[in-house]
């Protein structure tokens, strides 16, 4: 089994009780998706950003270059439209749209109801772009085996300390549209360094989509984690997803 990547220390959230049976509810939901993805050996990826980061630039020139070497598909969150499910077919990507209809995250139950609609059987890298938010989704664990969270550099570097659950639970943040830095002041070794000051152990990327910076080790860490998910694969366990 991959580890897990979502380190929330769950109980710990200051909240009323209402909430705290929300989040323990989607628990359970998402420990039932992941032992499924583990049952598979399917890799699961949480992608998350604020709004307009990137992330669907980022799938669409993903997909490009790994169509020959990973299955993948795509389920995009958005409070509206399906407008980003579209691009992402238009590129030769599977893609599927959950409508929030105004909820600002994805909840377990939201993935578990969309996976009612697809085949895993052909599929080897399942991404579930978020809402884009760095609030409320880093709250909710999707049974994911890894959280990838782009920062852009448009947004400036002070991100990881004024939304610290969001990098502390994540595995891997992507500095994306590194092809406006030199027109920024946006400085990357500060924003890794307060990544690395609320999560230690977060992998940090350099990215563009648009010129192909750093997408090779993006790709490549996708495939390494593909690869690790399969050999981890446990072809006797089985487990019931309802």
């Amino acid at each position: 089994m991959a580890e897990k990547s979502t380190r929330t220390a769950r109980g710990t959230i200051i909240c009323d009780n209402t909430t705290m049976a929300l989040l323990k509810a989607n628990d359970y939901v998402a420990e039932a998706i992941r032992r499924e993805m583990d049952r598979r050996g399917v890799l699961l990826i949480n992608l998350t950003s604020s709004p307009g980061s990137g992330k669907t630039t980022l799938l669409q020139e993903t997909g490009k270059r790994l169509k020959d070497v990973l299955r993948i598909k795509v389920l995009v969150g958005d409070l509206e439209t399906e407008r980003d499910a579209e691009r992402l077919r238009e590129a030769g990507i599977q893609a599927w749209q959950i409508v929030t209809g105004g909820i600002c995250h994805l909840e377990g139950q939201m993935i578990m109801q969309a996976l009612e609609n697809i085949s895993l059987d052909d599929t080897d890298v399942l991404i579930i772009e978020n809402v884009g938010n760095l609030v409320c989704p880093a709250s909710f664990d999707l049974g994911e085996d890894y959280r990838v969270t782009l920062l852009a550099s448009t947004e400036g570097d002070d991100k990881p300390k004024k939304y610290p659950r969001m990098f502390f639970t994540s595995d891997l943040m992507l500095i994306s549209k590194s092809d406006l830095l030199p027109h920024l002041p946006f400085s990357v070794d500060r924003a890794i360094q307060d990544a690395r000051d609320i999560n230690p152990d977060i992998e940090c990327m350099t990215v563009s989509a648009l010129t192909g910076e750093g997408m090779d080790a993006w790709c490549r860490w996708l495939v390494d984690r593909f690869e690790q998910k399969r050999r981890s694969k446990k072809p006797e366990e089985s487990y019931d997803v309802e």
